[in-house]
């Protein structure tokens, strides 16, 4: 080994100590040391997650581009969100409870597409139920609207509903439903601890009108921020996605039945216009007489004698054709108009 050299003005270090300083040290060992120690500053929110409720939101195979943008849109509001995979349109719709069971979530919101024009938006609680069937109309996005409202992304929302009379009778399961579903968790890890947005809920036409507002900090005015969208409600069942029905719309109205009224209308009106053309028609052809006729007309009218049939059995002559001399020619005609 290499002789070891001592610095002037140096006291050699004991064998025994290590060779690298300890920063963190106890008060009691170590007074003079205190300003060296890190500190750890403590958590925003030092409550406990103890709401672990997890939502699943996806859709079926065949679904637009407006509706994917929906669902990302409301993956990005919920910080309790998952994604998963689209499920094929073949398969039975008690298979998301398994999915559900797999993603360790007990919310989903299913989108469910068909005929690549109809939109049906499953919310239920999984595995046990209840659960609720929608037809989702008039959808935007935040792409689309482009509004002037913003919220910090992770913030819990405050969840507001329309104060007026359920419109589902005694059945108060969908806004249960949205409560448990759009509602963060109180100190989710994802989550802010802040408030700066309202859900809004509002019952309008017998729909569910849902719309997203930023609370403008200075004067608590609401601007609008997106998603928007309308829902309208076809039935509630007691289990996951299915089972014994609990209540059906009775002013539902299926797409295809909507449909087929507007086809039956547009047919009628043209059936219409092709009476009237015809009519018209026939009141052209009778001759509409303005004076009507005088019978005394015929009295003094005399009628005329008749002509002796006469039936030529030989073909007329041909009268001799005679050439004139005196005629001039085309060309000396045409030569005296230019002269």
């Amino acid at each position: 080994m290499a002789a070891y050299r001592r610095k002037r003005g140096l006291i050699a270090e004991s064998s025994g100590r290590s060779k690298k300083p300890k920063l963190q040290q106890k008060a009691a060992e170590n007074e003079d040391g205190a300003g060296d120690e890190f500190t750890i500053p403590p958590p925003v929110s030092e409550g406990k997650w103890l709401n672990k409720e997890r939502v699943l939101i996806f859709s079926s195979r065949g679904i637009n581009f407006r509706t994917r943008h929906l669902m990302q849109d409301l993956r990005t509001l919920m910080p309790h969100a998952k994604a998963d995979t689209k499920m094929d349109r073949k398969d039975k719709l008690f298979v998301i409870n398994e999915v559900c069971e797999m993603k360790n979530c007990n919310k989903c919101i299913y989108f469910e597409a068909k005929k690549k024009q109809d939109l049906y938006m499953w919310i239920s609680n999984a595995p046990e139920g209840p659960s609720a069937k929608f037809l989702v109309q008039n959808i935007h996005t935040l792409a689309e609207l482009k509004m002037t409202g913003n919220c910090l992304k992770g913030s819990r929302p405050l969840l507001s509903f329309d104060p007026v009379a359920s419109p589902f009778g005694r059945h108060l399961t969908p806004w249960s439903l949205w409560l448990q579903i759009f509602g963060t968790p109180r100190y989710h890890p994802k989550s802010q601890p802040f408030v700066d947005h309202v859900f809004a809920f509002s019952l309008a036409d017998k729909r569910i009108w849902f719309r997203n507002y930023q609370i403008i900090e200075e004067d608590a005015s609401l601007v609008e921020i997106g998603p928007r969208f309308v829902l309208n409600l076809i039935k509630i069942f007691k289990g996951s996605f299915g089972g014994p029905t609990l209540y059906e719309n009775p002013h539902y109205q299926s797409p295809n039945m909507h449909r087929r009224i507007i086809r039956l209308a547009t047919a009628a009106k043209v059936r219409e216009k092709q009476q009237v053309k015809t009519l018209h028609k026939m009141k052209s052809r009778e001759g509409v007489q303005v004076v009507p006729q005088d019978p005394t007309e015929d009295v003094f009218a005399t009628p005329a004698p008749e002509k002796p049939v006469v039936i030529e059995t030989e073909p007329p002559l041909q009268k001799p054709r005679v050439k004139r001399k005196d005629k001039k020619f085309k060309r000396q005609r045409l030569a005296k108009k230019r002269v």
